[in-house]
């Protein structure tokens, strides 16, 4: 056998994979929201963590409405997570005193 009757394996490419391109859209994304959150997040990060929560609570709901029907184990699980966590934001920031005008 020659080294020329060998075929190299396939290089992958990036729009071969779709999930490759929704995993490289989430990171710009995130990146960007960190970066956004980093120059104007007058909280000192709270905003920008209750933005990802948030975020990543209505991702996780998409994505079972159209991916895991019928629902698995893991469903239940990670959607009671993300609500405890949504629940929490929500209470901190209702939470939160203004402060009292001069």
């Amino acid at each position: 056998m020659a080294a020329s009757d060998l075929n190299p394996p396939p290089i992958p490419k990036l729009l071969d994979y779709p999930a490759s391109i929704g995993v490289a859209l989430v990171v710009a994304l995130t990146a960007l929201l960190l970066f956004l959150a980093g120059r104007f997040d007058p909280t000192g990060g709270v905003l920008t963590i209750s933005l990802m929560v948030v975020l990543a609570f209505l991702g996780l709901v998409v994505f079972c409405a159209f991916f895991t029907v019928p629902t698995d184990e893991i469903t239940s699980s990670v959607i009671g997570g993300l609500t405890a966590s949504f629940g929490a934001i929500i209470a901190y920031w209702l939470g939160v005193k203004k402060k009292d005008p001069p």
